[in-house]
């Protein structure tokens, strides 16, 4: 698989320049930038997060359809007809009759300032039959009708409401989709240093088994010459037994590693099990500087929790704005003007609808105002006891990341520290073996003082791994904590609006 320079998920650009191969049945050979790679395209958490923004955009351009004009036509003929009688008086009355045909189409809407509009047009065609004289009729009529508030849903409304939160709730998926890929990044480099460190845990125990089978032969050479007890010979071969089981569990611990990788590196898990993972990176400590002030400098700008938690807090400000205009009682200023032409005939009204000589306007004003308006008013209450709530949780949160990342400076610090200190003893537990078995070979030690320190430099060994890993883990879960993860391994995002 073979991935350039530039490629999109989701609705986010990713820059990397990431090579890699994959086959079944053979080895693959991946470095933590391969690795990262393949997770950014194929990891299933992050495939799931990243629907997030489509949905968000789909939502936002959901609400913004309240601005989209309304279409609306009618059409309609009625006919009526009164047969002949005698009233009351015993004189005859003749039939009447009327039909009309009338239709109207129309054009209205909502504008961002909270203007409503209607524009009509219509036209009324009628004829009459009363008392055997024909009589008719036809009106025409274009106008349009104003409406604009004044004081509640003047400065926000419902729809400019929903349209600031929902454009707030695709910043806040895009925030989730990039603590998402930190999340997985470091999965993926946590997972990436164990599988080497369990590798390097293997050449350990087949070190061990080596020392142990080595003892264990010298030994045998030395009983058969009568120059060693039965029992150290013994022994030895104990410890080789115990040597391969402790290497039988060192590679079955490979394949948990190996799986752990696989699972976050691609949704085909089948595709994966008979591969075999060899990370290219070497299991090294790189010392690094750290300065508390500077990562939490980080952690309070870049942290995608931190914008997240930012992002609620207009929230609730834009909930209460709206709360707080729904309050006031509504005064809305209406308006309308319209051209009317009157004819015996469809035709000739339109005429006159042309000379502009008929028309009709109005202008005025429109109040109401609850008597108590209780509902009103609590909801603004909550609103502001909402808002309280979410400045407390933005602090408690800000705490929180400064405690995180001091934290993970000194794990860092102190992960480093051990590392020189496993690395020394590693040194002294090598020379201290090779001292001893010069003094068995001199027949001035035994087999079992050899034995104690072979188990002493495998574990000082296995100690010195552990506590490389662990720094490296450090160093990756401080980039998490303080949000430049992305920033760490090269990364941008390029949201596509």
């Amino acid at each position: 698989m073979r991935v350039g320079q530039w490629f999109v998920v989701g609705w986010i650009t990713l820059s990397t320049g990431v090579v890699c191969s994959l086959g079944a049945g053979q080895e693959l050979r991946v470095s933590l930038e391969d690795c990262i790679q393949m997770a950014l395209e194929n990891n299933l958490d992050l495939r799931i997060q990243r629907l997030g923004p489509q949905i968000a955009r789909f939502n936002l351009n959901s609400s913004v359809a309240a601005y989209d004009p309304s279409l609306q036509a009618r059409f309609g003929i009625r006919q009526n007809n009164l047969p002949g009688g005698v009233d009351e008086q015993n004189r005859p009355y003749p039939p009447s009759s009327d039909s009309t045909v009338d239709g109207s189409i129309g054009l209205g809407g909502l504008t961002p300032t909270g203007l409503s509009y209607s524009l009509t047009g219509a036209l009324t065609d009628s004829e009459l039959v009363n008392f055997g004289l024909p009589f008719s009729n036809a009106r025409s009529f274009v106008g349009f009708t104003l409406t604009q508030p004044l004081l509640k849903n003047f400065w926000i409304d419902a729809p400019r409401m929903n349209i600031a939160l929902s454009r707030n709730q695709l910043r806040m998926s895009r925030l989730d989709l990039q603590a998402q890929l930190i999340n997985t990044i470091t999965e993926v480099e946590l997972a990436y240093w164990e599988l080497i460190a369990a590798r390097e845990t293997v050449k350990v125990q087949e070190k061990a088994v080596e020392l142990a089978r080595r003892l264990w032969e010298e030994n045998k050479k030395r009983v058969a010459v009568g120059v060693m007890a039965p029992l150290d010979e013994k022994q030895a071969e104990s410890q080789v037994a115990a040597s391969q089981a402790a290497l039988l569990a060192a590679r079955n611990t490979v394949v948990l590693r190996e799986n752990a990788l696989k699972q976050l590196l691609d949704d085909e898990f089948a595709a994966w099990y008979n591969v075999d993972l060899l990370p290219s990176g070497e299991l090294k400590a790189l010392p690094a500087t750290f300065s508390l002030a500077d990562s939490w400098s980080k952690g309070l700008t870049l942290r995608p929790d931190l914008q997240r938690a930012k992002t609620e807090l207009e929230n609730r400000n834009i909930t209460l704005a709206y709360r707080r205009n729904q309050v006031y009682p509504q005064l809305d200023l209406t308006g309308s003007y319209g051209l009317v032409g009157n004819a015996d005939e469809a035709s000739d009204s339109f005429t006159r609808l042309q000379e502009g000589k008929g028309f009709n306007y109005s202008i005025g004003v429109v109040f109401r105002m609850p008597l108590t308006n209780r509902e009103a008013r609590n909801q603004r209450r909550a609103a502001e006891a909402e808002v309280q709530a979410a400045l407390l949780r933005l602090k408690q949160l800000e705490q929180q990341i400064m405690v995180q990342i001091h934290d993970a400076v000194s794990q860092a610090r102190s992960s480093y520290e051990q590392v020189e200190a496993t690395k020394a003893a590693v040194e002294y537990a090598r020379q201290a073996l090779e001292a001893e078995e010069k003094k068995l070979a001199n027949g001035k030690s035994t087999s079992f003082q050899v034995l104690q320190l072979q188990r002493d430099l495998t574990a000082r060994e296995s100690e010195h791994i552990r506590a490389i890993t662990d720094y490296n883990a450090a160093l990756a879960r401080l980039a998490q904590a303080e949000g430049s993860t992305l920033e760490r391994h090269h990364i941008t995002l390029d949201f596509e609006d």
